[in-house]
């Protein structure tokens, strides 16, 4: 099945195409498609945000479009980065500055404080605006140290519960089969599985059809 991922990111869309390729999907990212529109993320929640790029893509790109916003919530920061996690350090910061910036802030927290979970919600639209939005969470707790080198965003600093590597230490088949997108991506081929869809066009439109619309 061809989709379009709403996405510039290479790593993510690096990781959504391994994750995506066993279920026999075709994601292809916006290098694809230089002329379409940078999509301002100016939502307040997750969700938002993934159904504004979904949304605009499909319709500029006229195909089933596939979007997520996603980020590390740290409970000793209420709820912080959340969905400023990619631009926590400012609007042209890296990934580089935004761990930097977490990492000081909790530099002096406690075990509780450190208590955390990356969040991801997608949206499914295709060009006529229909869509289906599914999430994933995973449960953490961020580090005192940066650790690893594989992955990006935070994931030098977050350990999931029940294991003591961060998701940088991780292979990224490891990462895939617990994290907070694979979850959510896993959650989103079940959903189009159980409805019976084919990998044509007009078997895409019925399945968001019978799905739970936004």
């Amino acid at each position: 099945m061809k989709v379009l991922l709403a996405t510039r990111n290479r790593k993510k869309i690096e990781e959504m195409r391994r994750m995506l390729a066993p279920f026999g999907w075709e994601p292809e990212g916006l290098d694809a498609h230089p002329d379409a529109p940078e999509v301002v993320e100016d939502g307040d929640t997750f969700a938002a945000n993934a159904l504004k790029k979904a949304r605009e893509i499909a319709r500029h790109a006229g195909c089933l479009a596939l979007s997520d916003d996603s980020g590390l919530e740290v409970d000793g920061l209420d709820g912080a980065p959340g969905v400023y996690s990619a631009r926590y350090a400012g609007e042209e910061a890296d990934d580089q500055a935004n761990l930097n910036k977490l990492i000081d802030e909790a530099k002096d927290f406690d075990e509780r404080q450190r208590r955390a979970r990356f969040r991801c919600v997608l949206a499914l639209c295709d060009a006529e605006g229909r869509s289906r939005l599914f999430d994933g969470t995973v449960e953490g707790r961020i580090t005192d140290e940066p650790a690893g080198e594989n992955g990006f965003g935070y994931d030098p600093a977050f350990i999931p519960d029940g294991y003591d590597r961060t998701f940088a230490q991780m292979s990224g088949a490891e990462k895939d089969g617990m994290s907070h997108r694979g979850r959510a991506l896993r959650a989103l081929v079940e959903a189009v599985k159980l409805a019976g869809v084919s990998h044509r066009w007009p078997s895409v439109i019925c399945c968001l059809e019978r799905v739970r619309g936004v």
